[in-house]
């Protein structure tokens, strides 16, 4: 089953037939929203809202692990999120749709960014952090919609909550990165540590503010105008994603956790034996 993680705008698909809305409690506590289960175009899905239903998280507020633990707690096995980004490239112009495949983390370590630690160690294998047959699902979706869509890019996560100066977008760009945002880090590495598939729809919604027209740089009321004018756009996308999706567990983010593992299991307490079978499972 797909899970899709809706941010800046978006609450809930269109057109999903909602059958359970659970309230999950994680061992590291609640999620952002509750996980509306349900069918979309007779597929069945999960909808989770990374800001809350009201959008009353920052990024660094947002309980990453308990998001990631309900979906696959719901049955999740594939995750498809959906992102406001700055364009850090000319070519992706605003209300274009980007699917990342590597991330630069600038975060600061006010996020719980792991899974593992007190006492329960491991290191997963970050060096392709998305799920390429996710992408190429949606590649080909975009495709046959006729819809424009930049593949490969590199997304610089960013602390946030203020927007960024132009000193910083100058740099990420020179540094290699195509899109910036507040929220993929450490999301995408979480889903990875608990062996889901992991992709993000990455919505530009200006330019951050490397240009040297300041009526180019970056607002609020700009993001969130562009982003509701592409999210029926993206929700066609998902719908026909969600609609040809298959499930395949020979996938390389199906067994992530296989040599990543240091700690011996007959030092494991119980509650820790408890987490490591249900990233694993």
């Amino acid at each position: 089953m797909i899970g899709i993680i809706g941010g800046t705008g978006l609450y809930r698909m269109d057109g999903l037939e909602v059958t359970e809305t659970r309230e999950v409690d994680s061992p590291f506590g609640p999620p952002s929203s509750p996980v509306m289960l349900g069918r979309l175009g007779g597929r069945p899905i999960a909808f989770l809202a990374r800001h809350g239903l009201r959008h009353d998280l920052l990024p660094s507020e947002i309980n990453f692990r308990a998001n990631i633990w309900a979906l696959k707690s719901a049955g999740v096995r594939t995750i498809i999120g959906v992102s406001a980004v700055g364009s850090l490239r000319e070519e992706i112009r605003p209300g274009d749709l980007a699917l990342p495949s590597q991330y630069l983390d600038f975060t600061k370590g006010l996020r719980a960014a792991s899974f593992f630690g007190k006492g329960l160690v491991a290191h997963i294998s970050t060096a392709h952090p998305t799920c390429a047959a996710t992408a190429s699902l949606l590649a080909r979706t975009a495709q046959s919609l006729g819809q424009a869509l930049h593949l490969d890019k590199t997304y610089a996560c960013v602390e946030g909550p203020r927007l960024g100066t132009r000193a910083e977008s100058l740099w990420l760009r020179s540094a290699g990165a195509d899109l910036v945002g507040m929220t993929n880090v450490p999301e995408a590495f979480l889903a990875l540590e608990a062996q889901l598939g992991y992709c993000t729809i990455a919505v530009a919604t200006d330019y951050d503010c490397w240009l040297d027209d300041p009526s180019q740089h970056v607002s609020v009321d700009q993001v969130m105008s562009q982003f509701r004018d592409s999210l029926a756009r993206v929700q066609r996308l998902i719908a026909r994603a969600v609609a040809d999706y298959a499930e395949d567990e020979s996938r390389p983010c199906r067994h992530s956790l296989e040599q990543a593992v240091i700690t011996p299991r007959e030092q494991m307490t119980a509650g820790q034996k408890a987490i490591l079978d249900f990233l694993a499972s």
